[in-house]
């Protein structure tokens, strides 16, 4: 039962890290776009 609730700890803590990742590099994309946009205007 302790060796159940540990991995399922685990699974949920890399489940939430891969979340915020994803989320940083999607900010990350969207930034870059946002300089080659600026850059195309000019």
């Amino acid at each position: 039962m302790r060796r159940l609730t540990l991995c399922m700890l685990a699974v949920c803590g890399l489940a939430l890290a891969g979340c915020n990742t994803v989320a940083g590099l999607g900010k990350d994309i969207q930034k870059g776009g946002q300089v080659l946009q600026d850059a195309a205007k000019k």
